[in-house]
């Protein structure tokens, strides 16, 4: 058995910026937690899969990417779910929670997989910077300095990304291009 999640991952650009912050949050605030995974959108909370049926999980992703459009996403700004996480905001669009329910929809119905916290509370999209190992104190001393400071990107999430825990940290097993592109989402 292995851990993985299912998230939307930020353009390379994007992923340094936060990186650069999540670094600023290791060298200031003693948060390295953060740093063991890529900057991400979580769409499907960890789940435990069987390494032998890596094969039958990766199908079903690809069967529902098929009909799912390029998202676009909006980062604005800083959140905090206090007093242990601070997280880059990610704007809740109409296609992003519609995604995010229809996926976890068909991993329910054509695997089984179920996030019970995930049923009892709204989808509250964000993008890590630093948790877990930040102290109540040093969230204290953070949170502040992040507030009100400045972030802003827009871009298309154009593919789903299953990750897989390696006992350590967080790496890419997979990516499913969205049927959708860019285009498709500008105004006619």
């Amino acid at each position: 058995m292995s851990l993985f999640f299912i998230a939307l991952l930020p353009p390379q650009h994007i992923q340094d910026c936060a990186n650069q912050i999540k670094q600023q949050f290791a060298d200031y605030y003693d948060s390295r937690h953060a740093q063991k995974s890529p900057p991400h959108i979580t769409l499907q909370p960890p789940f435990e899969w069987q390494d032998d049926n890596l094969a039958v999980l990766e199908a079903c992703l690809q069967e529902f990417v098929v009909s799912q459009a390029a998202v676009p996403i909006t980062l604005s700004g800083f959140g905090a779910f206090i007093p242990r996480v601070i997280y880059i905001h990610v704007e809740k669009s109409p296609e992003l929670l519609t995604l995010q329910t229809d996926l976890m929809a068909h991993m329910e119905s054509q695997l089984g997989i179920v996030d019970k916290v995930s049923k009892t509370r709204p989808f509250a999209p964000h993008m890590t910077v630093a948790f877990r190992d930040l102290t109540k104190q040093n969230f204290k001393a953070a949170w502040p300095q992040y507030q009100h400071r400045q972030l802003y990107f827009e871009f298309a999430a154009a593919e789903l990304t299953l990750l897989r825990h390696n006992n350590k940290r967080w790496h890419i097993q997979s990516q499913f291009p969205l049927s959708g592109t860019e285009r498709d989402m500008l105004p006619n």
